[in-house]
Order: structure tokens, then sequence, then C-alpha cells
């Protein structure tokens, strides 16, 4: 169910590009868009996220998992559908903002109750399996455009992402529990050893709820100092990621590459990520995550250093799907790694810092691209700037200290007498 939700994120956060060309190119859609306003609306969906990223974590470790997971599978469905109705540049930037919400808030919400489902040795693995989600949507997004972009149009796209209100919310109100930690935190204590009962996940001892719940928690000695290093690391893992996905094609087409290479590309790299992404998961439920992401974004460095390199079409896919491993791939790592590094006081407003902090590298990431190749510079100086910062984010992430809590199962209770 989770994964679904993802799915429908990263397609809302991809089928924007998918339909931009459509919206430059005939102004009788919304009215004249000038590529100046065609990259603010790009990041009205980010500021959306970055809001609705925080929001959840101010929120969630207060209200629970589900109450926000609900919450914003109707408003970022709405969204959808009000964006596809829009007459004019302006109602349709309102509606991208209002849909990044709900992504956002999604996003952040997601890892929180993977941890706390997931059984310990699985966690990563399982983690992600649903933030691949996010790359297999902008998948979606492409081939859908691709494939129904003539028939339904660029309203078509977005009502598509509309779709989880009638598909999944459903389910998930019928579907989808609290978690069983969080209960146990607020000391429902009760009503967690049901939902563990029914679905089979341990209950942990957790300690009790102070009034360091949620952001305030993040400002204590022992998580602070973690805090701003997951948070960097989040960032320049959304850099690397919105900068490839917004500019590899064109970068890739100044380097002598048709048109018709660009959703190769965009293909590959993605492809790359939730293949690379899930196989690195398995490495790290074993050897543990922060290593694994520091391999991955030295792995990102080097990839991204050869491709501006005169390489044989075949090894440039190759090293196009390294990248997306060592990038989109390493994002989806950093999610399981900080939705476990926190108590579940925290948890929510952990995720949702770096979820949150992240998309200012989501936003920094396509401005470095475009200010480059505006500039003409060309894609070699792109590549070799995205390196130096994976190159800098496997330093940063090496600093992260060991977390210090850990799941201590309940004792179990005996039965009352009859």
């Amino acid at each position: 169910m989770s994964t679904i939700a993802l799915v429908f994120d990263g397609y809302d956060l991809v089928v924007y590009g998918t339909v931009l060309p459509t919206l430059l190119a005939d102004p009788a859609q919304l009215g004249h868009i000038s590529p100046g306003q065609a990259g603010a609306l790009g990041s009205y969906a980010l500021v959306g996220v970055l809001v609705g990223a925080l929001a959840a974590g101010g929120l969630g470790d207060w209200i629970g998992r589900r109450k926000i997971m609900l919450l914003n599978l109707a408003w970022f469905s709405i969204g959808m559908g009000l964006t596809a109705l829009t007459q004019n540049v302006t109602a349709f930037g309102f509606g991208r903002f209002v849909t990044g919400i709900g992504v956002g808030a999604l996003v952040a919400t997601v890892g929180a109750l993977v941890a706390e489902f997931a059984p310990a040795g699985r966690r990563n693995r399982l983690n992600a399996i649903v933030y691949s989600g996010v790359p297999a949507g902008g998948v979606l997004a492409s081939l859908l455009a691709l494939v129904l972009a003539d028939a339904v149009g660029w309203r078509g796209l977005f009502w598509v992402g509309a779709l989880p209100i009638v598909l999944v919310l459903p389910l998930a109100i019928v579907k989808l529990p609290e978690s069983a930690k969080w209960l146990a935190a607020r000391g429902r204590d009760a009503e967690a050893r049901a939902v563990s009962e029914r679905t089979g996940v341990p209950l942990v001892a957790e300690p009790p709820v102070t009034d360091r719940v949620g952001f305030p928690a993040l400002a204590t000695r022992a998580l602070a100092w973690p805090t701003a290093l997951l948070g960097l690391m989040s960032f320049a893992g959304l850099l690397l990621t919105y900068g490839l996905n917004t500019w590899l094609p064109k970068i890739m087409s100044d380097n002598g590459y048709g048109k018709s290479y660009s959703l190769t590309f965009l293909l590959v790299l993605n492809l790359g990520a939730i293949v690379g992404g899930l196989l690195a998961s398995l490495w790290a439920d074993r050897a543990g995550a922060k290593r694994v992401v520091v391999t991955t974004f030295v792995l990102a460095a080097l990839t991204l250093a050869l491709l501006p390199l005169d390489l044989p079409l075949v090894a440039l896919l190759l090293a196009v799907a390294v990248a997306g491993v060592g990038t989109i791939g390493t994002q989806v790592l950093i999610y399981g790694l900080v939705s476990n590094y926190y108590p579940t006081r925290a948890r929510a407003a952990g995720v949702a810092w770096c979820a949150g902090f992240g998309r200012l590298g989501g936003i920094v990431g396509p401005v470095i691209g475009g200010l480059l190749v505006g500039a003409g510079l060309g894609g070699t100086t792109a590549f070799y700037i995205f390196a130096g910062v994976a190159l800098a984010a496997a330093l940063v992430t090496a600093l992260v200290p060991r977390a210090q809590h850990a799941d201590v199962p309940l004792p179990a209770v005996a039965p009352e007498p009859a």
C-alpha cells in the first residue's frame, strides 16, 4: 500500500516535465509561459513538498502515522485533479503547490511507518522496496506520456495522478493500522498489543513520552548533530536526483546524442536506481545502511565523472545506470537510514526534516544545471560539480554517529484469570 502511494508520488513529481513542452508550445492551454515561468512552476511543487514534509513531521509524532497517510492520500489526489482543471498559469502553479504538500507529507510519513512495521533484519530492504515506488512512478509518467499524451492530452495525464483517491484511499481506510510502536509510546498499551497481535509485528519497549516529542526532540544533545548530518545527506541526494532527472537529456543532447535518446537515458537512470537500490538494500541489512550509503555516493562520484568522456554507447548506458544507483538509489537508502535512526517519539519529525530540507537540494540541483548550461559551460562542468557533491556527501555520511536507541521486545503478558 505504501509502495503504491509512492508510485503516484513519483508520478506527480515527473509528470510536469513530460507535459512542459506542450504547455510551452501551445499558449491556448494555459496562456503564454516563458522559460522563466516554466522553471518557477516546476519549483512550486517542490516548495509544497517542503511544506508538507515539515507539517507531517510536526503532526505525525503527535497524532499518529495513519491519520497523516489517509489525509494526504486524499489531499494530493484532489490537488492533481484541481491542476487538471486549471485554465491559467496562476491556478496551475497553485495546483502544483497544493499537490506538493500532499506528496511531501506522504514521503515523510511512509518512512516512519515502514520502520515501525518492518522486522529488524529486513528494514532497509523493505524501505527500499517502498521508496523505489518514487523512481517507478517517474518511469510510469515517462511511459504514459509517450503512449497516451496524444490521446488524453496533458490534462488526462494529471487525472491519472488523481486516481489514488478511488484506488488506494478506500483500501487504506480498511487495511492500514496505526503503528503499534506509536501507540505504545503514547501509553495506549491495549491498542498497541491488539495491533501487534493482528499484524504479527513484535511490540517493543518504548520510552515514556516526554515534552520532547517531534521536532523539539531533534534539538536534544543526542540528536542535534546527527540530524544536521542526515539533513545534509538528503540535501545532496535530492540535489543529484533532481539535477540529473532535469538536465541529463539536455546535457547528453549537447554532447551529440539525438532527442530520441532523451527518454532512454532517463529510463536507464531510474531503472538503474530501482534495481541497484534494491540490491544495495540487501547489503545494507547485513553491513549497515551507513556503510552502503558511503559506498554508493562514491560510486556516483566516479560514474558522474565518467559521463562526459567519449564512451561507447553501451558503456555510457551502463555508467548512467550506475549513476542512477549512486544518486536516486542512494536517496532511497538514505530514507531507510534516517527512518531507522530515530526513536519513535522523533521518527516522523526526523524523516520529515530530511525529506523537507532535502527538497531544498531538489530545488538547487536543477538551478545549478540551468545556470551552467545557460552560461555555455556545457555538461562536462555540470557532471564534475555533481560528482564533487556526491564525494562530499560520502564524507558527511561517514561522520554520522551510531544511533543511540535500540528496539527491546516487551515481555509477554500473562492472560488475566477468568
